[in-house]
């Protein structure tokens, strides 16, 4: 196979990793840019949906904090394990491109932030129901999970259909 081959035979994989990157790294360039210190935060529904500048240097639920410095390893293993899968691995089903492009924009976009400043910068901030606040990468790695849920249980009952 040649080159093209390779790339084109996952190319949702591809396109959803790189999108999912572009938004995840341009939503944060944002906040960086309009907010000047930790903390700040832009109600867009007051009580409920804020805006809020965090720098997180754990994982989600900011669990492992302090733990950058391994989590960046971590986030470029996956992002490399990933790569390689979709590259050199057999031709995926839609929902498992879906999946793991989902979850590679999600790793590589929180690992260049783990890499350049040495935390995760985070802004969704729903606070109705008090839950951590988030980025757009992690929104793709749950996504991604999601679609990979679906592929296996719409796999499962295909094949025990057809038996």
């Amino acid at each position: 196979m040649d080159l093209r081959t390779d790339l084109l035979k996952n190319r949702w994989f591809w396109l959803v990793a790189l999108a999912g990157l572009i938004a995840d790294q341009f939503t944060k360039t944002v906040v960086l840019q309009t907010f000047s210190e930790v903390g700040d935060t832009f109600p867009l529904w007051n009580g409920v949906f804020h805006f809020t500048y965090v720098e997180n240097t754990g994982a989600a639920f900011s669990i492992f904090t302090d733990g950058v410095h391994w989590l960046r390893w971590l986030s470029l293993g996956v992002s490399i394990g990933l790569m390689a899968l979709a590259w050199f691995g057999d031709r995926l089903t839609i929902w498992e491109q879906l999946g793991y492009g989902f979850i590679l924009s999600g790793a590589m976009g929180n690992g260049v932030d783990r890499f350049l400043f040495g935390y995760v910068v985070d802004f969704l901030d729903f606070r109705l129901v008090n839950f951590p606040v988030f980025n757009i990468a992690d929104i793709c790695i749950n996504i991604g999970i999601a679609c990979l849920v679906i592929n296996l249980f719409f796999l499962q009952s295909f094949s025990e259909s057809e038996k």
